[in-house]
């Protein structure tokens, strides 16, 4: 009965979820304000019933559900439904919200259609530690800042190729300019790399203490800190060499697309990492 209310909700959010993305993309392209207005409350209805869930489910399970790709999934998308409702609110930065909504509603749909949501208790037992909790959290919500910092990289490019073929509209006008949308992208790696290192401190010293032997060239550890490496080679370049512009952002997009690779396929190569079980 619970498996089945919560197939519902899911179904539910999918569906206001997706509405609200359609309206967030009217008011990309015709500056409507009453759709990102609507956008907006059907956004925050979402938020609401993904909250719900999170607290139902840690109610039944009794513990934060982070410990499986089913469960980091969702959390990963609650947190960009959190930050996107936050930034529309605060900010106010055109365009940011519809492409954190793009990241978000696809994550939502991954995990509400994915095959492998009845094992997640059993993994999450064989995980159950507060130092793994730890790390797992840190991670997402480095993974989360790395998504908004792509995202200010993604409307670079796109006002960078509007100002080289001179298209002067609103389109231009609502994306923030792009000495803004640099700023914007290396806060938020200056945010993330910090987390993702001490996660990946964490997520050592665990396999260390718990596992009888610890791999070190295991797919998923060298994907990670390849990623830490690759995130590194940004900030160095930013600040060491005062690198800028089209070129770092590029840099920036390909970090994520490594970084997303690993989070949904590293462990399916890993010798030890069970998360995804």
């Amino acid at each position: 009965m619970f498996e089945l209310s919560m197939t519902r909700l899911h179904e539910v959010m999918i569906i206001l979820y997706s509405v609200s993305v359609l309206l967030y993309f009217m008011d990309y392209l015709q500056k409507n304000q009453k759709a990102n207005r609507l956008a907006f409350w059907l956004l925050a209805i979402v938020w609401v019933l993904q909250t719900i869930f999170l607290f139902l489910y840690m109610t039944r399970t009794g513990r934060f559900p982070i410990l499986t790709l089913f469960e980091g999934i969702y959390f990963y998308a609650w947190v960009l439904v959190t930050l996107s409702l936050a930034i529309n609110r605060l900010m106010r930065v055109d365009f940011t919200v519809f492409f954190v909504n793009v990241i978000g509603f696809t994550f939502m749909t991954i995990h509400t259609f994915a095959p492998f949501q009845a094992a997640t208790n059993a993994a999450a037992e064989r995980l159950m530690s507060e130092l793994i909790l730890i790390h797992i959290t840190i991670a997402l919500l480095s993974y989360a800042a790395f998504s908004l910092s792509v995202v200010f990289s993604i409307l670079y490019i796109l006002q960078y190729r509007m100002l080289k073929k001179k298209k002067w509209g609103q389109k231009l006008q609502r994306i923030t300019d792009l000495s803004k949308l640099e700023k914007g992208t290396f806060i938020l790696n200056v945010i993330g790399f910090p987390m993702l290192l001490l996660s990946l401190i964490l997520g050592v010293q665990w396999a260390i203490i718990t596992l009888p032997f610890m791999i070190w060239y295991d797919v998923k550890i060298v994907g990670s800190f390849f990623i830490l490496g690759i995130y590194g080679v940004f900030l160095y370049l930013k600040v060491g060499k005062g690198l800028a512009g089209k070129s770092l952002a590029m840099l920036n997009i390909a970090a994520f697309l490594c970084l997303l690779i690993n989070f949904l396929l590293g462990s399916r190569w890993s010798s030890f990492h069970f998360w995804y079980s």
